[in-house]
């Protein structure tokens, strides 16, 4: 059934004013569309967004990240009183650096696995006093102070410092350089090295590749909150197979050694340590008689008493929380979670009640929901339930005895804010806080707080970010972002499509999907129209959702007379175990058949042109697209598919043994997950788009393709972007230069 997110619309004085959910807006009557040119502009048509925010310590003062007038790509560092309501530039970043900034080739490397695109500030921390800010900057690190109104250099070489911070109470700076751990004195400017490897391939205190790129893990080390002791991960990479690989760029190549972990290869071996930062000591923790082990998450105890760790095994079905003695090293089992497909990993372990008692996030339910347990792992109790999913680490307000979470309890389309009260006994319905319909990205301040930001938006309302007191109540706006007509977006509002949202049923004949369709405007009756498949499809996220995505390339095709339908099938985020285990052991196959449900849904609509059905997708929407192309020749006629994983013995360990398993227990699962056995299958146009320097789904698995494809003299086009890593598009003229490609292929084949 057609669900319409815009219920309706009517005419007020030559403009329109759209109604959504009770919630108007008035735009300008402007026959304006998006181009090409004006979305790969160095404007942000949605108003600039902000990142990187973060309550001050004492609460007064919320800062971020926002991108500057003249390259929204470099990042400033701001901030917004809180007290007085104004809001100001505290760092440009091109006044440090004078406009250039050479990032090392590690720094690439960290910035390419967390997804950042943006120069300049990308990162800070506050002291815990709260009088000053740290950032990296250019390679080195600066101190500014909010009492003098100045940035301080900190350190002063051609060294790259990471992954740097405050300690917690604001004694030193720490770092880590050519992978080792150094600390600064805050006050006299006096730099110790922590640890000094004996060999090159041991690393300490920084994340290993798996770990950075699919755990969610961007640091190797954790500073106790008393400063006595800083945790942190060694490991030695040498079992890793040295691979080869070319990076391409204009004029120049380079053969790059590259210890990379493939599916069914060795891993790094890990070990914990925890060093005395008086004395430099180290005690090793025993982490078992299995060395083939993941060390996803280490947190400290707010007492400074040990640590608790998460040991995963490598088959991702167990996952062990261990404490560990700061003092002694010694350790203590606490509990395991067993999964039937995999482990999903998370961040919402939290310490409560003089670290005594934790809260504990468990899909065991089926879905992920939090459970209440004493400190030696016997539990209190289960927190929240039912067929929804808990979706951010909880807040804590352990005054109130209070927990507030975003979570799809009121729909899997939505995020909202609820509270629950950690004393109940018993599981009761959590209390919706936020209001208004749509996606509520909340951050809370480090201490007890009575306020939360919200950073909010729905299809009909760019992001806005505001500040509320905990029961969401109103306080302020810190970016109202009104769509009002010195809005950048607000002469194109007229021609926005609002996407309708939908269901339809799986192949299995029994799950929903939901999907979203953007129609063209003012559709000629008996007219029939292109439809393009926009899809990502692998397991975690989720597509569909009922959050803004206006100044964007679908919204720019819908503009251009095609009809944008996005599904999001089994195995998709937020959808609860069973959903997203419908992968297991087996890609390309659960995925096509549900999207074929949708072009089925697709027929019985009158506009829709059977015989001109499209498709596209990047990195696994890429390999998705592939085999749409392959096995259902007679629905997708063209396809563009970005960056496609094609072999998937060649992508890492972590993502893929996760979901495939190790390749020696399941090689009938690899081979059927591979797009090789069914290239023959290709009737349609296909365009394949690869960088030609990506590390993540490295070149080979395209020329790969390129060379099965042309041994069987099966015809194709490609494009190649030399320099490019796996995000394309690094900058606004490439990535006007790959919609112009994508746009011209769809209109010469579809």
């Amino acid at each position: 059934m057609l669900i319409s997110y815009l219920k309706y619309s009517v005419l007020l004085g030559g403009a329109v004013f759209a109604v959504y959910n009770g919630q108007g807006a008035v735009f300008a009557k402007d026959q304006s569309k998006l181009s090409i040119k004006t979305l790969t502009s160095n404007e942000s048509l949605s108003s600039s967004r902000v990142r990187g925010l973060k309550f001050s310590p004492n609460g007064k003062r919320v800062t971020f990240l926002k991108g500057s007038v003249e390259n929204q790509r470099v990042l400033d560092l701001w901030e917004y009183n809180l007290q007085d309501g104004s809001s100001h530039i505290l760092v440009k970043a091109s006044d440090v650096t004078g406009g250039m900034e050479e990032l090392s080739e590690a720094e690439k490397a960290r910035r390419e696995r967390q997804r950042v695109t943006a120069r300049g500030i990308v990162n800070y921390s506050w002291s815990k006093q709260g009088g000053k800010l740290l950032f990296p900057l250019g390679g080195d690190l600066y101190q500014y102070d909010l009492a003098q109104a100045k940035a301080k250099r900190l350190t002063d070489s051609k060294a790259y410092e990471v992954d740097s911070r405050f300690s917690p109470k604001g004694t030193y700076v720490s770092y880590t350089l050519d992978d080792e751990i150094y600390i600064v004195n805050a006050s006299s400017g006096k730099e110790r090295q922590l640890t000094n490897s004996p060999s090159d391939v041991i690393k300490n205190g920084t994340p290993e590749f798996v770990a950075m790129e699919e755990m969610g893990r961007s640091t190797g080390y954790w500073w106790s909150p008393d400063e006595k002791y800083i945790a942190y991960i060694s490991y030695d990479e040498s079992p890793v197979d040295i691979g080869r690989r070319y990076e391409i760029n204009r004029d120049s190549f380079k053969l790059l050694k590259q210890r990379y972990p493939a599916a069914g290869r060795n891993n790094v071996h890990v070990r914990l340590g925890i060093m005395t930062v008086k004395t430099g000591t180290v005690k090793w923790v025993d982490l078992g008689a299995e060395k083939d082990i993941y060390l996803p998450r280490v947190k400290w105890l707010t007492n400074s008493s040990g640590v608790f760790f998460q040991r995963q095994d490598r088959e991702q079905k167990r996952l062990d929380l261990i404490f560990a003695d700061a003092k002694t090293a010694k350790v203590k089992h606490i509990l395991t979670e067993k999964a039937k497909y995999w482990i999903q990993l998370h961040k919402s372990l939290r310490f409560i009640n003089k670290s005594r008692e934790f809260i504990w996030a468990s899909e065991r339910s089926g879905y992920s929901h939090l459970y209440h347990y004493k400190i030696n792992g016997d539990l209190i109790g289960q927190l929240t339930s039912g067929n929804w999913k808990v979706t951010s680490a909880p807040f804590i307000n352990e005054e109130q005895g209070k927990i507030y979470f975003t979570a799809t309890y009121g729909s899997v389309l939505e995020r909202h804010l609820y509270e629950i009260n950690i004393t109940d006994k018993n599981i009761t319905v959590p209390k919706p806080i936020t209001k208004r319909a749509g996606m509520h990205n909340i951050s809370f301040p480090s201490g007890e707080g009575g306020v939360y930001l919200d950073y909010f938006s729905n299809p009909v309302t760019p992001h806005n970010l505001s500040l509320h007191t905990m029961d969401g109540k109103h306080v302020m706006w810190i970016s109202e972002n009104k769509m009002e007509k010195n809005h950048p977006y607000f002469k194109y509002m007229d021609a926005h499509i609002t996407p309708e949202f939908g269901t339809v049923t799986a192949a299995d004949g029994k799950t929903v999907l939901h999907y979203k369709m953007l129609k063209p405007k003012e559709m000629k009756k008996g007219k029939k129209y292109p439809v393009l498949f926009a899809l990502y499809g692998g397991p975690g996220p989720q597509k569909v959702n009922k959050g803004w995505s206006g100044a964007n390339w679908t919204q720019y095709l819908a503009q251009q007379g095609y009809i944008i339908f996005t599904l999001d099938n089994r195995g998709s985020g937020h959808r609860g175990v069973e959903f997203k285990g419908a992968l297991y052991h087996h890609f390309g196959e659960t995925e096509i058949r549900d999207q074929l449900k949708g072009y089925e849904f697709l027929k019985t609509l009158p506009f829709v042109d059977q015989s001109r059905i499209g498709i596209q997708g990047h990195s696994y929407g890429g390999y998705l697209t592939l085999m749409a192309m392959f096995k259902a020749p007679e629905v997708f006629k063209v396809g563009i598919s970005g960056a496609p994983v094609t072999e998937w013995h060649l992508y890492d360990t972590h993502y893929t043994e996760r979901f495939l398993g190790h390749p020696n227990q399941n090689k009938k699962g690899y081979n059927a997950s591979s797009v090789f056995p069914y290239i023959k299958g290709l009737t349609g146009k296909l365009l394949i788009v690869h960088g030609m320097a990506d590390d993540n789904v490295v070149f080979n698995h395209a020329s790969m393709l390129f060379d099965e494809l042309q041994k069987k003299a099966v015809q194709f086009d490609m494009m190649a972007y030399p320099g490019q890593t796996h995000r394309l598009g690094a900058d606004r003229m490439r990535r006007r230069h790959l919609y112009q490609t994508y746009k011209r292929y769809l209109d010469e084949h579809l």
